[in-house]
């Protein structure tokens, strides 16, 4: 299937998600909140798909990553049924597997946006910004990083404005003094799951791995920057006025 048609199709099945996932959510104002940047990365993704088709991987990862959350959005992160539903439908319970004695839904979904989103960002850094070997790896970890800690004080924002239940349903801490650690820690964590992986699989398949590495760690330019670089500037910009 080509990109274009698969985007589509995609497309398709997240807006009818959205859509379902939009009736009568727990708390239409946190619905809306936690629905802001996603209108916004929806929008880029949709204006330019054209000019930027990411790969169908990419448009997986990022559909799978968005699904999720709409999840959240419907129920509050924080009251996200999972441990209901695999009671239910597969007779054992989540909580009590890995011990946990909190709803960790927001824990997931930060752990799988630093897994599932780190290798779309590196096919931007890649394409656009022509960032291989070392580089090609340690970017998109860290912008995901980067990225996950914007978000935090996203949250931190938007609680503190909105304030009252609402901020409170939004960031979703449930008591826990360290949560926006967590979530940080956790994308970061994913992230570097995803592009270990990514680099076990090119050091595998692609050829000249060894020597793109070796040039990528490479000194480019042997001259300092800094007051050097100005000194220079500033020399040449003298003798291009007196010319």
């Amino acid at each position: 299937m080509v990109h274009s048609r698969f985007f589509a199709v995609l497309s398709v099945i997240f807006i009818a998600l959205f859509i379902a996932l939009a009736i009568e959510p727990h708390n239409r104002q946190d619905w809306l909140l936690e629905n802001l940047l996603v209108f916004v990365a929806v929008l880029i993704l949709a204006t330019t798909y054209r000019r930027f088709p990411f790969s169908r991987v990419s448009y997986t990862l990022i559909f799978l990553f968005l699904v999720l959350h709409e999840i959240g959005a419907h129920y509050t992160y924080a009251m996200v049924p999972y441990d209901k539903f695999f009671s239910t439908y597969f007779g054992f319970s989540v909580d009590e597997l890995f011990g946990w004695e909190r709803n960790n839904y927001d824990r997931v979904v930060h752990f799988i946006y630093g897994l599932f989103l780190a290798y779309p960002i590196r096919e931007l850094y890649y394409r656009i910004a022509d960032t291989k070997g070392f580089w090609g790896y340690f970017f998109p970890l860290e912008l995901t990083m980067a990225s996950s800690m914007v978000f935090e004080l996203f949250e931190w924002a938007a609680a503190e404005i909105v304030g009252g239940d609402l901020g409170a349903a939004y960031l979703g801490t449930q008591g826990d003094i360290w949560d926006a650690h967590k979530d940080m820690a956790l994308a970061s964590l994913g992230a570097a799951i995803a592009m270990l992986v990514t680099l076990i699989i090119n050091l595998r398949l692609q050829k000249n791995f060894d020597e793109e590495w070796d040039k990528s760690l490479s000194v480019k330019y042997h001259e300092p920057l800094g007051e050097d670089k100005i000194e220079e500037m500033l020399v040449e910009g003298s003798s291009s006025k007196d010319n």
